[in-house]
């Protein structure tokens, strides 16, 4: 099966590891600096297939990721967990496994701009992402568990209203993971 999307990745060894497990086409960033050539081809290659962004799962992957969401309306967003793309030394797609691959790729999240908030903050803290002695662990579980990466508490709190999730959508959610 041939993916649609073009997928944008950081380099030419993500794009291997993609290519070897599946028929797609990607776009690489070369790292942190976009180029205004390679975020004009993004643009491009939006309108008229879609791309899905697939950064490594670490700070220089979210900012690219960040980057190209707030210059490209649209664009479809795929989270590894960082435990299935590393080593001992690196974190990259290049050491994820076919499976893992395909897994995050079956749960993108489109990413909106000016999304409609669907948690407010008060609730994001009730249900103890944020000041507590226990957030950092239930975001990460709530983040394994949608696959949305591994994000601090501003990154969760906007991701989980770019899905529209509800507080008693989350409050369903636990009760599945418990």
């Amino acid at each position: 099966m041939k993916w649609k999307e073009v997928i944008i990745v950081e380099g030419k060894h993500d794009s291997e590891n993609l290519k070897k497990y599946m028929d797609c086409d990607t776009i690489e960033t070369q790292g942190t600096h976009l180029s205004k050539q390679t975020l004009q081809l993004i643009k491009k290659v939006q309108e008229k297939r879609g791309v899905i962004i697939f950064t490594d799962p670490d700070t220089p992957g979210e900012k690219i990721r960040q980057k190209i969401n707030q210059s490209v309306p649209g664009c479809k967003n795929a989270f590894i967990d960082r435990r299935c793309a590393k080593t001992k030394k690196k974190v990259g797609i290049e050491h994820a496994s076919k499976e893992d691959l395909l897994e995050a790729l079956e749960h993108l999240m489109t990413y909106q701009e000016n999304a409609q908030e669907t948690l407010s903050f008060e609730e994001f803290i009730d249900l103890g992402f944020h000041g507590q002695q226990e957030s950092a662990h239930l975001r990460e579980k709530i983040s394994r568990f949608l696959f949305l990466g591994k994000p601090n508490a501003k990154t969760l709190f906007k991701r989980l209203n770019m899905l529209q999730l509800t507080k008693e959508d989350i409050e369903q959610i636990w009760k599945e993971i418990s």
